[in-house]
């Protein structure tokens, strides 16, 4: 029997343990997609206990608790920090099989060096070691370099002045580059009621007004602009489904004005809209050098009175299964004309795993020119969210490795709001480690183990860097 989670977790084979233990676990890493505050790298945020770097604002860990459970009130409510994280300690021997186990572990090895299990047992003891180590100075900062962290990509609403980005840059004591992502949700869902107030908070970042569907792009041109002078280097989009339908300029401004006016859109005119105003985007990547994320395959706010009593993103979403090849076909086909920007595509529902994964293939250049000679152009981004998991992140490996060249993959990133979270970097790793190392020891590939580490390390860091910086 293997001792629990020793530093040959995950890694079942000689070659794999050598692959991550010589070439994988010292690499660096490049998050690239993250919601974590910058205000907070900002100020260097030193917390005062666990429950506040684990338990304030994570989705994944709320759900579980939800799900054994526990009251709200010490999940998001006005429970003691302390209370809460009791709750969550009793919770976490059930998680067996759950990667929030693995990663809670992982986070406690990794910064705190505690390798004892947490349960209801241990959680007195362990809350005092991670406070003391806290309240030692071990800030947000602290736990960026440790992790080797080189660069930062948020995500950031457009009218954000981006003020703490701004700060950053200008302070040479904190090596790491923290760039902002344009990420226009808000902008796209016209049928939304955010919709019109955020038109508004466009118009005064601007200065201007926005009466019609050109002035409207003229305002998101300009933020695009400021974004880039901050060094921005992707954008971001949530697609709860992949719309396409053709339109004129005349169209898409009737429907933007009727929307402005508080009318309602029929399913027909916001495809249009997003379908036209994508397009637009797109292009502007493209002329950037910026990568375009798709996130696709979200249902969110699937419970009406947890969305209006605690708000969005706060453990009350889902799989979508709604079709996205024909749509997400002829959109990426009619971007190409104008340019179509590197683009990673993510599904959230693994049935379109093949989907996205054979559909990177349908563009491996752009139509116009390329702002780097990377190859794939169209990447299949790692499993996200409700599959960023053994298996999931197993078959998305495979699936890429089965359609696509495995070696040009750009890897991990922890959507995560925490900053403890770079150990899902380690993570997946392991597990890259793992999958190649069976290939090996199965005879279905030599056991070059010079050329297997440049991969894995290419994987885990370089591609990143590859892809998303501009010539």
């Amino acid at each position: 029997m293997k001792a629990f989670m020793d530093a040959d977790f995950l890694l079942r084979t000689d070659t794999a343990k050598k692959l991550y233990h010589q070439f994988a676990a010292d690499m660096p890493i490049y998050d690239f997609h993250c919601h974590v505050r910058v205000d907070e790298i900002s100020r260097n945020t030193v917390y005062e206990n666990i429950t506040q770097v684990w338990l304030y604002g994570d989705h994944y860990k709320w759900r579980a608790m939800r799900l054994c459970g526990i009251d709200e009130r010490l999940i998001t409510g006005d429970a003691k920090d302390y209370e809460k994280f009791l709750a969550y300690a009793r919770v976490m021997p059930l998680l067996i099989g759950n990667p929030v186990y693995h990663w809670t572990h992982l986070e406690l090895k990794t910064y705190f060096d505690i390798s004892t299990p947490l349960d209801e047992a241990s959680a007195p003891g362990i809350w005092e070691r991670t406070k003391k180590k806290l309240l030692s100075g071990f800030g947000v900062r602290n736990m960026i370099l440790q992790s080797r962290v080189t660069k930062i990509c948020s995500t950031d609403d457009p009218l954000d002045n981006l003020e703490h980005h701004l700060a950053l840059k200008k302070d040479t004591d904190f090596p790491v580059q923290v760039l902002p992502t344009f990420r226009p949700d808000k902008g796209l869902e016209i049928a939304k009621d955010t919709f019109v107030p955020w038109v508004a908070g466009l118009a005064k970042v601007c200065g201007t007004s926005i009466a019609n569907y050109a002035d409207f792009l003229d305002c998101l041109d300009r933020r695009i602009d400021f974004f880039d002078s901050c060094g921005c280097l992707i954008s971001d989009h949530g697609m709860e489904s992949m719309l396409y339908a053709q339109s004129s300029k005349d169209e898409v401004d009737t429907i933007f004005r009727k929307a402005l006016a508080g009318g309602t859109l029929s399913l027909l005119e916001e495809a249009k809209y997003k379908t036209a105003l994508l397009l637009h985007l797109a292009a502007r990547y493209h002329q950037l050098g910026w990568v375009m994320q798709l996130h696709m395959g979200a249902m969110r706010g699937n419970n009406r009175i947890m969305k209006d009593t605690l708000g969005p993103d706060t453990g009350f979403d889902s799989v979508n299964d709604q079709q996205v090849a024909v749509q997400l076909s002829r959109f990426l086909d009619q971007a190409n004309d104008a340019g179509l920007p590197k683009t990673i595509l993510y599904t959230l529902n693994p049935k379109d795993n093949y989907v996205l994964g054979s559909m990177m293939g349908n563009f491996p250049q752009a139509s116009q020119g390329s702002h780097e000679s990377f190859g794939s152009h169209v990447q299949f981004g790692c499993a996200w969210w409700f599959n960023d998991h053994i298996d999931g992140m197993t078959e998305q490996l495979k699936i890429f490795a089965n359609l696509g060249v495995l070696p040009r993959f750009v890897g991990m990133l922890t959507d995560s709001r925490s900053f403890l979270s770079y150990t899902r970097h380690d993570y997946f790793r392991r597990i890259l480690c793992n999958f190649f190392g069976e290939l090996v020891e199965n005879g279905e590939y030599p056991a070059n183990l010079e050329s297997l580490g440049r991969m894995v390390q290419d994987i885990s860091y370089n591609n990143a860097l590859a892809f998303i910086g501009k010539e």
